[in-house]
């Protein structure tokens, strides 16, 4: 999943320390559906589940109704051009929140509160899901990320240990976020040089915005394809593998790279894609945004093998508890366009278990896990319950 990123001007510098008393501090996150998400309070109000997003700038809270429960006195509304679909949609800028994580302090962070929802993250979650989280969290101290224990911790750069039989992998950090150079290899063999922007954000391996008008598609792909949500809403576009992906000394072999449609005219960096959540998961990872450095040492699933959805249906979590699975788009030739499975329809059981005991991750996991697995789906469809055979079917 894409998401969008914007940045904010300010007279004071945004970050998070320790506690004085603290040389690290240690969170606990939740990885839900490739999105890495923590707990805080506000204003001593909370908690609230922020994701952790590298390619966010300004703090951003995308639930409106939190406007009203943490008690922010002084905003003021901002004008963004571009976000979401139609007009320029609307944003509260804040003054200084008090944004409470335990063991850390914050100083002068703000945050924009959009409007409207335009991003449904919840649904997509499953859970809910307040804002993110970006730069402010980063960019004073050292990260660590250890997926294999789903905790963060942090210390101040000079009580940094690095990873025994880590590998420096040199970063910039410009526009308040991270990059990274990378070599992508073709189908073809055709070897690119990429300037990646490193987006916690971003449930996909990669995405490479410049390679179709300069070598055009690969020869094998999914086209039509809804890469997530972007600045101008959905983004468009297509699925491939590459050969491989190297950063630093490692290559990574018969990755999916998504190839958007997206105008990235607006973008104030030059880039030729981001790294996503989707190859940072297969590492332990530190940002050392003060010295310039990412780290990486490979985990237990460094060598899974890379496998896109084989259902072609995109659903959401819907309902008070968000406990309903609505198809929300159905790519067309897909296993579930065969079937006649259509938008709006509404999964209600899968193999006889029902989707409210199910997690998103579950369903994920299931619809991507066999090449011509049969699963019986229970579902609503014109206003009455059908059960259909749904066959997965690879299509790269």
């Amino acid at each position: 999943m894409c998401l969008f990123a914007f940045c904010f001007t300010t007279a004071c510098a945004q970050y998070f320390d320790l506690d004085a008393r603290k040389k690290k501090v240690t969170i606990p996150f939740k990885l839900v559906r490739n999105l890495l998400v923590i707990k805080l309070n506000i204003n001593n109000k909370g908690p609230f589940n922020f994701i952790l997003d590298t390619g966010v700038g300004l703090m951003i809270i995308t639930d409106p109704k939190l406007a009203d429960s943490i008690s922010i006195p002084n905003k003021r509304t901002l004008k963004i051009p571009g976000l979401g679909e139609g007009a320029d949609a609307e944003a509260y800028v804040t003054s200084a929140l008090e944004i409470q994580i335990p063991g850390l302090v914050s100083y002068d962070v703000a945050a924009a509160i959009l409007k409207k929802d335009l991003f449904s993250l919840s649904g997509y979650a499953g859970m809910p899901i307040h804002g993110l989280i970006g730069y402010e969290f980063f960019n004073n101290l050292a990260v660590k990320i250890n997926f294999q224990d789903s905790t963060v911790t942090v210390c101040r750069p000079k009580d940094l240990k690095v990873f025994r039989k880590g590998t420096l992998i040199p970063i910039t950090v410009e526009d308040r976020k991270p990059y990274v150079t990378g070599k992508v290899i073709l189908q073809n063999g055709k070897e690119i040089n990429s300037k990646l922007v490193i987006d916690l954000g971003a449930g996909h391996p990669i995405s490479l915005e410049k390679i179709i008008p300069l070598y055009g598609l690969p020869q094998k792909f999914i086209a039509s394809a809804n890469l997530g949500i972007g600045l101008n809403g959905p983004i468009n576009g297509y699925i491939a593998r590459l050969d491989a992906l190297e950063i630093g000394k490692f290559k990574i072999k018969g990755i999916i790279s998504s190839f958007p449609d997206a105008d990235q005219t607006h973008l104030s960096i030059p880039r030729d894609g981001n790294l996503g959540i989707g190859v940072l998961k297969r590492f332990s990872v530190i940002f050392d945004y003060s010295g310039n450095a990412m780290y990486l040492k490979p985990n237990n699933n460094f060598k899974e093998s890379f496998e896109h959805d084989m259902s072609g249906i995109e659903y959401y979590a819907a309902g008070k508890n968000l406990e309903r699975i609505i198809i929300n788009r159905v790519e067309p030739g897909s296993a579930g366009d065969e079937i006649g499975l259509e938008k709006d329809d509404e999964i209600v059981a899968i193999n006889f278990k029902p989707v409210s005991k199910m997690s998103l991750e579950e369903i994920d996991d299931l619809f991507k896990s066999r090449n011509d697995r049969s699963l019986l789906l229970d579902v609503y469809h014109d206003k009455k319950l059908d059960k259909v055979v749904l066959t997965l079917k690879r299509r790269i």
